[in-house]
């Protein structure tokens, strides 16, 4: 591989414009394809294989009226007044009434109604209105909460206030917003203090921010075909960018290296891309194979996410192994660094902590492995699940409707269930659906029945359960499960069959479902670790040690986030609106990208080691030479992919906040904690034995020439033969 990376990098070095010029073509075209033809991000998420996904879908077919999603109007009556009042309840049903007219809204249940339970607050103070749109209404989805608000103004004209929540009027979707930009603005202070040059540092940027631009151009372009959530892109963008300006990062260090060695900019960048370039394509084909390993999860927009993060890391890739060597080209010799003075100093720092590292190894390891273990406490309290409207930002109409509703009905009452029931040929749809509803009313964790109603053709009922507890709570999920397990005691009784759906359960089993895949990709992660490390170190202490300091990180990780959003540590800091569960597929992504940036570290270090014990054979002097060589250019990476991902935090969407927090803490505690302190230790307390290998196994693992030794052997023999020119 590195023989045909050493081409290419030539190749693009020479032809600088014709590379430049193509990156720039596809760019454009891109971005043109998708302004033209994109559709734009959907939110509707299908989970097929499950249990309210499947009753959601025959409720589609047998009730569509019930279909589609829900709206709350909340009215609050003027201070020192009721809702109860004349004038009060004159203008809630004149908006009720004017909402019913919008276009898109198929049904309005009206708080007054004698057959309505529960919609008046018992201190009088509010009455919630309940609005039913037609499937299909989020392809419209800000005409219609316009609409809505538009009409309900009665309501405030009789003095009292109104607020919007429900499904219809959901959580904001995630945008960029200046913040992010402080991880590029840090990103380029590392990059200089790293290069000791403006130029040399604008590079890793330059690129990272084109392949990124490639990405989410052809992320948009696909949208007609894929249905892409608003969280999509902006994981890309998150992970892309970090990653472009690391594998940059790593090749042009490289480069400027060999200049400093007096090699001439040509030949440098084409063994720049042969050596560096090896680990890069190593380092960018685990975080792919991880992401894309999302899709065990079977849950469709995740497997989405997933190959989407997936293929802005290959841009990176493709961008740092042809356009960086190309622009290298255009800049030739002016970035070849001044007298290395600081680089000294920097490696006399590397020799001086690694030296304190190695000094006490065991006592190292211990402190470490206690340390992080201990991190990783409050992970035991880790709560997944679906972002709702009590996370939006506390002055948003929703946030404030979600609050309202939870405190005068009950948090339950911003989380219904729908229980759907096959009625039988020939029975009475109305007893039964009285004596189900009776049923279900009495069950625990139920606060009561909302409504109750049979399709037109009188074979399924649907009944609407207020539980006790909130959407994300133990008891709501426990209640969903009990339903379903009654359902062969419902058959037997009633002859009915029964399902639970609606937003609710529908968390509830996505939640389940990334629960029950969190092990198995794990296992799959880990197994690969193994297997890929041992082919490239040709041992197996370090593919060892690498998956279990792996597994450190994710617990701290796990634990720094739960302690935040669980515990309410440093919450205000970090701007979280609610303590409680944090998004359900954070635990796998971060599994899988941490799993994919963790070898990048281990490679980028070790195989520097690796190097130097194969040409020295001594374990010792190799420990020290590649540690000097390998940290620095880790320590830079790790800064700039924590500044990224850290900068997604203080402003970030509910659903990117705990994401992004735990990629940053994961980062900054596998690249300074496990990978510059626990790896170097256990290396040092093995000594020679950290590379041994079985004979057999070795015959079996495949060679993977990341560090270029192969083309090292064969450019040292040309230059003693016959001297490379340019």
């Amino acid at each position: 591989m590195s023989t045909l990376l050493y081409a290419l990098g030539r190749r693009a070095y020479r032809g600088r414009r014709a590379v430049l010029a193509v990156w720039v073509v596809v760019l454009i075209a891109l971005a043109a394809g998708a302004a033209t033809l994109g559709t734009g991000t959907k939110e509707e998420f299908r989970i097929p294989g499950t249990a309210s996904q499947d009753a959601l879908d025959d409720l589609g077919e047998r009730f569509p009226e019930l279909s589609g999603g829900q709206a709350q109007v909340v009215a609050v009556a003027p201070e020192g007044s009721s809702v109860t009042a004349e004038s009060v309840q004159q203008a809630v049903q004149a908006s009720l009434a004017a909402i019913a007219e919008v276009d898109g809204v198929t049904a309005v249940v009206d708080p007054y109604n004698e057959q309505v339970r529960g919609a008046i607050s018992a201190d009088g103070q509010v009455a919630l209105g309940t609005v039913q749109v037609e499937a299909g209404w989020r392809e419209h989805q800000d005409t219609l909460r316009e609409d809505i608000e538009a009409a309900a103004a009665p309501i405030e004209k009789a003095g009292g206030t109104v607020e919007f929540g429900g499904e219809v009027f959901a959580v904001a979707l995630p945008e960029v917003t200046p913040t992010e930009a402080v991880g590029v603005v840090v990103a380029l202070v590392v990059l200089i203090v790293t290069f000791g040059s403006v130029l040399a540092a604008g590079l890793p940027l330059i690129t990272a921010l084109l392949g990124v631009g490639v990405a989410m151009a052809a992320i948009f372009l696909a949208t007609p075909v894929v249905d892409v959530s608003s969280t999509v892109p902006l994981l890309a963008l998150m992970i892309g960018l970090a990653v472009g300006i690391d594998y940059a990062l790593l090749i042009v260090s490289r480069h400027r290296d060999q200049l400093h060695e007096g090699l001439e900019p040509e030949e440098s960048a084409a063994r720049a891309v042969a050596r560096a370039g090896s680990a890069v394509v190593f380092a960018g084909l685990t975080v792919i194979i991880a992401l894309v390993g999302l899709a065990v999860a079977r849950i469709p927009f995740l497997t989405v996410m997933g190959v989407a993060a997936a293929g802005a890391v290959l841009v990176a890739v493709l961008v740092a192994l042809t356009l960086l060597p190309a622009l290298l080209g255009f800049l030739g010799g002016r970035l070849i660094p001044k007298a290395r003075g600081e680089g000294q100093e920097r490696h006399g720092f590397a020799d001086a902590w690694l030296n304190t590292v190695i000094r006490w190894p065991v006592v190292t390891v211990l402190l470490v492995v206690v340390g992080l273990g201990l991190l990783a406490v409050p992970a035991k309290d880790l709560r997944l699940a679906l972002p709702d409207n009590g996370t939006a930002a506390a002055e948003t109409t929703q946030r404030q409707a979600f609050d309202l509703v939870a405190d005068h009905f009950g948090p339950g009452a911003n989380a219904p269930l729908l229980v759907t029931a096959d009625l039988p040929a020939g029975s009475d749809p109305q007893q039964l659906l009285g004596a189900l509803a009776g049923e279900l009313g009495a069950l625990p964790g139920v606060a009561g029945v909302s409504s109750a109603a049979v399709n037109q053709a009188g074979d399924l009922a649907v009944v609407a359960l207020v539980p006790s507890g909130s959407a994300t709570s133990a008891q709501t999920s426990d209640l969903v499960q009990e339903i379903r397990d009654a359902d062969a005691e419902f058959e037997e009784r009633y002859g009915v069959q029964v399902g639970v759906t609606g937003q609710t359960a529908i968390a509830i089993d996505v939640s389940d479902r990334l629960a029950d895949a969190l092990v198995p990709f794990g296992i799959l992660v880990v197994g690969l670790s193994l297997v890929l490390l041992g082919a490239v170190f040709r041992s197996v202490a370090v593919p060892v040690k690498a998956a279990l300091g792996y597994l450190l990180s994710v617990g701290a990780s796990f634990g720094v986030v739960a302690a935040v959003f669980e515990w309410g540590w440093l919450a205000d800091l970090l701007g979280v609106q609610r303590v409680g569960p944090v998004i359900s597929f954070m635990p796998i992504l971060l599994m899988g990208v941490l799993f994919g940036l963790a070898m990048d570290y281990e490679v980028f270090l070790v195989a520097r080691i690796r190097e130097e014990f194969v040409r020295t054979g001594d374990a010792r002097r190799a420990l020290q030479l590649g540690y000097a060589g390998g940290s620095r250019v880790v320590t830079a990476a790790a800064l700039i992919m924590v500044s990224v991902f850290a900068a997604f935090v203080p402003e970030g969407d509910a659903q990117i906040k705990p994401i992004a927090l735990a990629l940053a803490v994961g980062v900054f505690v596998d690249a300074f904690v496990v990978r510059m302190i626990l790896v170097p230790a256990v290396l040092a307390l093995m000594g020679r034995g950290a590379w041994w290998i079985p004979g057999r196994l070795d015959r079996i693992l495949p060679h993977l020439d990341v560090e270029g030794e192969g083309l090292d052997q064969r450019l040292e023999a040309q230059d003693k033969n016959e001297p490379s020119t340019v």
